[in-house]
């Protein structure tokens, strides 16, 4: 039986500010059409044939459409709320949008573009917050199976359907355990609800995407080419990946050496040091860093592998360097290798991977996608050490080898900037 829906195709959350033309029509009017009218009223109406009136409206418009597609396309992740990214996201655009302006030395209206800014921001919070009022989606739940096991759903109203009969509600949803056996009435009213456009999700599917895991628990309800990730994805990420890192280059080696020289004052050693880490395809790598601890560890040993909260062998650069995640720096040498990405599941080293492998079944799974320097399971849970809490960072990692994507590459890095921000789950 297939009647269930890709849940990126369609959004359980509608209201008519969810609707594409009433979002661009709100940006249009806030990061355009207000700013203007104030702009004029207060330059006067010449201004509106000046050169840079145009490029600064430029600006403003493109930085309103991008942050909406990116919202509209990283909110169809369950558990993202999007108002924690609007201002990141569109003071990224804009600054990115500026930057360009002032690199071509183009003409711009300052004061257009001060007087936009805070309006579009605004505006962007009170659009989060009028569709926030229309997220809880009515799920009917068909009570045999799985399906009764709706911990992970607390966002959602939950219904159970005493008996086969159509929702009342336009907007609701039906859940049911598809691998269960429901019986010919149950399998008829399935059939007649997906005739009538009522979408319908399978536990399992609903689950992981409100929770961001998959359960590997039952991994064989998933077909093996579901865990594939996309091929085509993959190797446009390795190029992006790449040329990226040798932008980048430039700006973070003159940063690393001073890190560099820093940590040789602070304590005895090398300044950098590189542990096997079990890496793409189960290919072992070595893996660089800069060293934060008085003592290092090839990646043999496992016990020594392990960090702890408040580990005496962390030195005073190194708990500088560690909660801002500093000391990943120079992975971009195993980027440029491609041996690593910008974001994928953490690389364990070889010693912990072999011994997760023995204890954790489909462990290996995690190596169908390079590892990255941040990753789905990081910006969630930080650093692990415990067996159970390595059971549920490969659940995160599962799920990002089955949905990797752009958008969910750009929602981790975003999240990435707040662990940098405020050092979550820095060990």
């Amino acid at each position: 039986m297939m009647y269930q829906f890709r849940l990126d195709e369609y959004k359980v959350h509608r209201s008519i500010f969810h609707r594409l033309r009433t979002q661009l029509a709100w940006s249009l009017t806030a990061s355009v059409v207000i700013p203007l009218a104030i702009y004029v009223l207060l330059r006067g109406e010449s201004v509106l044939n000046a050169t840079g009136t145009h490029f600064s409206i430029a600006v403003a418009l493109i930085a309103s459409c991008v942050t909406l597609l990116v919202l509209r396309q990283v909110g169809g992740i369950f558990r993202l709320e999007q108002s924690k990214w609007v201002l990141p996201v569109l003071l990224t655009a804009w600054g990115t949008l500026s930057a360009t302006l002032l690199s071509f030395r183009l003409p711009y209206s300052a004061t257009f573009l001060l007087i936009s800014l805070p309006i579009t921001i605004i505006s962007f919070y009170v659009l989060t917050a009028l569709m926030v009022r229309h997220r809880r989606a009515i799920c009917y739940v068909i009570p045999i199976g799985r399906a009764t096991d709706t911990d992970f759903a607390s966002r959602l109203q939950i219904r159970i359907l005493e008996r086969p009969r159509f929702p009342a509600e336009a907007k609701a949803v039906i859940v049911a355990d598809l691998h269960a056996d429901l019986g010919e009435e149950w399998e008829r009213f399935l059939t007649e609800a997906s005739l009538q456009g009522y979408p319908i999700f399978h536990v399992t599917q609903l689950r992981e995407a409100m929770t961001g895991k998959v359960q590997f628990d039952h991994l064989s309800e998933n077909s093996f080419g579901a865990m594939i990730p996309a091929l085509t994805y993959k190797k446009v990420k390795t190029v992006i990946d790449i040329v990226s890192a040798l932008c980048l280059l430039p700006i973070l080696l003159p940063v690393m050496l001073v890190i560099a020289f820093a940590i040789k004052l602070d304590s005895p050693g090398p300044a950098f040091f590189t542990q096997r880490r079990m890496g793409y395809r189960g290919k072992i790598f070595r893996m660089i860093k800069f060293r934060t601890m008085t003592v290092t560890e090839d990646g043999s040993d496992g016990s020594a592998s392990m960090t702890d909260a408040n580990d005496q062998r962390i030195t005073r650069i190194g708990r500088l360097l560690r909660p801002m995640r500093i000391d990943e720096l120079p992975q971009v040498f195993n980027i440029l290798a491609g041996e690593m990405s910008w974001i994928g599941p953490r690389p364990e080293a070889v010693s912990l991977s072999a011994q997760y492998e023995n204890e954790i079944p489909n462990y290996r799974y995690r190596h169908l996608v390079r590892p990255g320097i941040s990753g789905w399971a990081q910006v969630h849970q930080g650093h692990v050490t415990t067996v159970d809490d390595v059971h549920d960072k490969l659940r995160y990692d599962f799920y990002y080898v089955k949905n990797i994507s752009l958008w969910l590459d750009i929602v981790i890095a975003l999240r990435t900037l707040r662990v940098i921000l405020t050092g979550f789950g820095a060990k």
